[in-house]
């Protein structure tokens, strides 16, 4: 019997033992201090974002050989000691692509006409009318950076509503993309999206060097990658002295929530605790998902015994 341990909330428990009976199953909050003997048996184990799988807790999982992330990013997961390991990550970036984007599109709606900061002006007690004169998205450029999955999507669900979109070029962007130098975006686009991994080379990207380059044009900015991309604190000051007339960012972690409150004026400013992807058809598709792939697991697992 495979054992497999499960982070709270990272697969349908219900759909696994009606499919899957022959799991041996073990939820955990977390990874901290996973439960023995459970933990020195487990094989495979599933876990979503805002969970860490590091050395540490790779050493309290001697027999693991599978990771199953239900979704696209691999940030939180030391990928170097779990190739040392020789540990198989299994992750599914394309299910949730699309409701992703769609999450983009409303943002940059909302953005664009100003609604967040009408919002928040209401929750700050004021009535700000007149400051949420917006304009029309039909008028804008926008840059998207990333060309995976996610920012493939995105630029499929913004194009039809914007009056340009181009992507910062990179050789590995598919070559049937608008691309524009990665130099000339922030003096050509009137919004961005970032749609980046969450890599050494790209954690606090887009900060107070990229808010210079911006210059003048006081782009939107939204993000439906992981918050870290960016330098929240510089975008935030950005946003209240103006260089910045709009912010969007999805993946708001538990360890992100101080940066966004307490904040002592209404901004334009739309702040969701990661639910791009949180759409019922969507969770539906990835749970299945997990179920054919712990069921690989564990008949490859039970072979080779």
């Amino acid at each position: 019997m495979t054992t497999v341990l499960i982070v709270d909330g990272a697969a349908d428990l219900v759909q696994l033992a009606r499919n899957v009976p022959d799991l041996d199953i073990h939820v955990v909050p977390h990874l901290e201090r996973p439960p023995q003997p459970a933990a020195s048996r487990a094989t495979a184990l599933v876990l979503r974002s805002g969970v860490w799988l590091g050395g540490h807790e790779l050493r309290a999982l001697p027999a693991l050989r599978h990771v199953v992330r239900p979704g696209s990013g691999t940030d939180g997961m030391d990928m170097a000691a779990l190739a040392v390991r020789g540990i198989t990550v299994h992750r599914n970036p394309t299910v949730s692509a699309a409701a992703v984007a769609e999450w983009a599109l409303l943002a940059m709606l909302a953005l664009v006409r100003r609604v967040p900061l009408g919002h928040n002006g209401l929750s700050h007690g004021q009535h700000l009318k007149r400051a949420c004169t917006g304009q029309s998205l039909s008028t804008k450029r926008v840059a998207i950076w990333g060309a995976g999955p996610v920012g493939v999507a995105t630029g499929q669900a913004l194009r039809p509503w914007t009056r340009e979109v181009a992507y910062a070029a990179w050789p590995s962007n598919p070559v049937v993309l608008p691309q524009v130098a990665p130099t000339e975006l922030p003096r050509w686009a009137d919004a961005h999206v970032v749609a980046l991994p969450l890599l050494d080379a790209t954690r606090g990207l887009f900060g107070e060097a990229f808010l210079t380059e911006t210059g003048p044009r006081r782009p939107l900015l939204v993000c439906v990658g992981r918050a870290d991309t960016l330098d929240v604190p510089a975008c935030l000051a950005a946003l209240r002295d103006g260089r910045l007339s709009g912010l969007a960012v999805d993946a708001v972690e538990t360890d992100h929530v101080p940066l966004f409150t307490g904040l002592d004026q209404p901004l334009n400013l739309l702040a969701t605790p990661h639910v791009g992807a949180q759409r019922t058809d969507v969770r539906r598709a990835l749970d299945l998902w997990v179920v054919r792939t712990l069921r690989a697991v564990g008949s490859a697992t039970d072979g080779a015994r």
